[in-house]
């Protein structure tokens, strides 16, 4: 009965508004003490140990680092940058700025770790560039919203390093790896479907008319965003630093590069990206300690293994099970962020990738899979609201065309799981 509690006064707390981290934390908190009524405090001392144990981990470091280079290197210019470089490569005409779009966001995916501000960095940039080319607001948002969703998987990433953070027997560099091909696939799978409605619903009229930028003059002005990544993960694989340093030689690389180099960033620039970072790193890092309480009274109601066996149990199968799980949580992920995603089902999902033996770094590939589909979901999609707010538009009116890139990226996590290795490949060549 108190197993059922926890998970209806979690979701009645959801329903009334209450913030996603809030609600873990109350929910988990009542249960614990309802457990434990019979005892001095209840049994309430659990709770600070568990917030603190949630929080106490050296990998989750990064994550307010990475953050914080997503705000630099959204202000710093880069992607103005890279957009101009990509267009002087692909040209002009109908099709091609939707191209231009996801490609940077791929390529930004490999700076910062947060789809979010990466929705933030290109959208600020493509959809007043698309609406001057003569493409819908709407169709704009879509499209920046469904480009950001591949930076989680494309490394460095914020939910994988959440992720191995629950599940021992994936490292960050192995996940890092892992994500890599399957987040270029998402990225390439998203330009077939973007490309072909801007030319069947011929959009973009004015695109053609417009200026293309100089090769080598663009190239000489993005070189160094074009660094970025290879510094990140060339860095790591050499063994110069690890994830989390990786993250602070990232901070003082776009510093660099936005104070001294562009000269786009002054001082008095510092406090306003230093407090953005601060609150959206703040907000991630109280979910997951507040997560902690709920994971904590998971186990100790010993609700974990009974859903765990009837899953298992249910005589659907290996298969039937995976398809039950993929449609569990990419509804989820219509209403729920991937850090929360994980924080509160990855615990229960554990036993049952354990029964299966499925590899844990494939089954993080999948699970970020899932979230990245959920991210450009209506009717609460994280990185589409970012994109709708700069374009000026309802997320309702998105739907006719996001609905084509969310079938296209599907087909790419049914390809991961049909053929294990586009994941597992890397990781093991590397030696991870």
């Amino acid at each position: 009965m108190i197993a059922t509690l926890l998970f209806v006064a979690f979701v009645a707390m959801m329903l009334i508004g209450v913030p996603i981290g809030a609600a873990l934390g109350l929910a988990g908190a009542a249960c614990i003490a309802l457990a434990n009524s019979d005892a001095q405090w209840f049994g309430l001392l659990a709770v600070p140990q568990n917030f603190y144990a949630g929080l106490g981990k050296y990998p989750l470091l990064a994550i307010p680092m990475f953050v914080l280079v997503g705000s630099i290197f959204d202000r710093s210019g880069v992607a103005l940058r890279l957009v101009n470089f990509a267009i002087s490569i692909v040209g002009r005409g109908p099709g091609m700025l939707p191209l231009v779009a996801i490609v940077v966001a791929m390529f930004l995916g490999g700076i910062s770790g947060s789809g979010p501000a990466n929705a933030a960095a290109v959208g600020a940039v493509m959809i007043a560039a698309m609406s001057r080319a003569g493409y819908p607001a709407a169709f704009s948002a879509s499209v920046v919203g469904a480009a950001a969703a591949t930076d989680i998987l494309i490394p460095p990433s914020v939910a994988f390093i959440v992720y191995s953070v629950l599940v021992p027997g994936a490292s960050v560099p192995a996940l890092f790896a892992a994500g890599m091909i399957p987040g270029i696939l998402a990225g390439l799978a998203l330009i077939v479907p973007a490309v072909w409605m801007a030319r069947s619903h011929r959009m973009g009229a004015l695109e053609a008319t417009l200026p293309r930028p100089a090769f080598w003059k663009s190239f000489r002005e993005a070189t160094w965003g074009l660094a970025a990544p290879v510094l990140i993960l060339g860095g790591m694989r050499a063994g110069w630093f690890t994830p989390t340093e990786a993250a602070v030689v990232a901070v003082f690389y776009g510093l660099f590069v936005g104070m001294v180099v562009y000269r786009t960033i002054k001082v008095r620039d510092l406090f306003v990206i230093l407090r953005e970072s601060g609150e959206l790193s703040a907000v991630i890092l109280l979910v997951v300690s507040l997560a902690g309480i709920f994971a904590y009274s998971l186990s100790t109601l010993g609700v974990i293994d009974p859903v765990a066996k009837a899953i298992v149990n249910s005589g659907l199968g290996e298969y039937g099970v995976l398809a039950l799980l993929i449609v569990l949580l990419i509804t989820v992920g219509m209403f729920l962020d991937g850090v929360s995603i994980f924080l509160i089902f990855v615990p229960l999902l554990w036993p049952i990738v354990q029964h299966y033996n499925w590899d844990p770094v494939w089954f993080g590939v999948i699970l970020t899979l899932k979230v990245a589909l959920g991210q450009f979901t209506p009717p609460l999609a994280v990185n589409l609201m970012v994109s709708c707010r700069i374009a000026n538009v309802r997320m309702e009116e998105t739907v006719r065309w996001v609905g084509w890139m969310l079938f296209a990226m599907f087909l790419v996590m049914v390809a991961v799981i049909i053929w294990p290795q586009l994941a597992l490949w890397l990781p093991g060549r590397l030696g991870y």
